[in-house]
């Protein structure tokens, strides 16, 4: 039951999500570019934004359902369920807010899934939604992703092509939303609400909430709707699985059949990226439509 409970919460999770960024990313682009120099003057320039504040409600309804779903299930079974996100994302995209989802991105939205799918299929069973970590993989776990979200914010910097800073900004806000999963999943376990007041994994999730904000409402004014919110879902649900079976020591596939679809899937997502047009050249053609 408690399992069942947890799937549920999952998966009302992937539609909230999904329809929180489209929201986000209509407001983003009534909004001021966003200036992290100014970030209080960002954040209300954004929230001044009717869709915007709406998107950003419904996340938060969102947020509040993962929360719930990892105390109830494994982290693996809950992010297997959010890796429906980017069907889902494809369908409400087209059907609710009228965007053309052309026929490369069809592609790169169904190889993406296919690559979740895989990856999550060929995960053992996980029994409990047990939050014991090892302390030593946590910080190298946690630290290692902050890096690489820097890396792909700075991406423009450091000779990163311009058309896919959009993509970038939001691969950048997942990895940096899955920093706060995890630590979120270590709460889940911290022992009521004075261990988790106390907990450095608190601050964690703060400063990896708060930046991922911001680079997620950048990279949606820089980018389109589909690229950039299927790139933040992967690079999410990516980033905790992994977390997963490093932190948390989720169990990896006991055979070499099974690491090799592992090892296909990774490789499924990242030529999804490549085979989605960048956002300049999706633009082009809708102009020439």
């Amino acid at each position: 039951m408690s399992l069942n409970l947890g799937i549920l919460l999952a998966l009302a999770c992937a539609v909230a999500t999904q329809l929180g960024f489209l929201y986000k990313h209509k407001g983003a682009n009534e909004a001021p570019q966003v200036d992290i120099r100014h970030p209080f003057r960002t954040a209300r320039q954004l929230y001044a934004c009717k869709w915007f504040a709406i998107g950003m409600a419904i996340a938060t309804g969102a947020w509040f359902f993962h929360v719930a779903a990892l105390a109830f299930a494994p982290l693996s079974v809950v992010q297997a369920v959010l890796s429906t996100g980017v069907v889902i994302l494809a369908v409400l995209a087209e059907r609710l807010f009228g965007f053309q989802v052309g026929y490369r991105q069809w592609i790169g939205v169904a190889m993406t899934a296919l690559g979740l799918l895989l990856l999550v299929m060929t995960l053992p069973a996980s029994h409990g939604a047990h939050s014991a970590y090892s302390l030593a993989g946590m910080i190298g776990f946690e630290g290692a992703m902050l890096v690489i979200g820097a890396l792909l914010i700075g991406g423009k910097h450091i000779g990163a092509p311009d058309h896919h800073h959009g993509a970038m900004l939001g691969a950048a806000a997942g990895v940096l939303f899955g920093v706060s999963d995890v630590a979120i999943k270590a709460l889940t376990g911290a022992g009521g609400p004075v261990g988790v007041l106390t907990s450095p994994w608190l601050a964690v999730t703060v400063l990896a909430s708060v930046v991922a904000f911001y680079a997620s409402a950048r990279g949606l004014q820089d980018g389109e709707a589909v690229p950039v919110i299927a790139a933040t879902s992967t690079a999410a649900n990516v980033s905790c699985i992994l977390g997963g079976i490093i932190v948390f020591g989720d169990p990896m596939p006991g055979n070499a059949v099974g690491i090799a679809t592992q090892a296909f899937a990774f490789i499924l997502v990242v030529a999804a990226a490549l085979v989605t047009p960048p956002p300049v050249q999706a633009a082009a053609a809708k102009s020439h439509a």
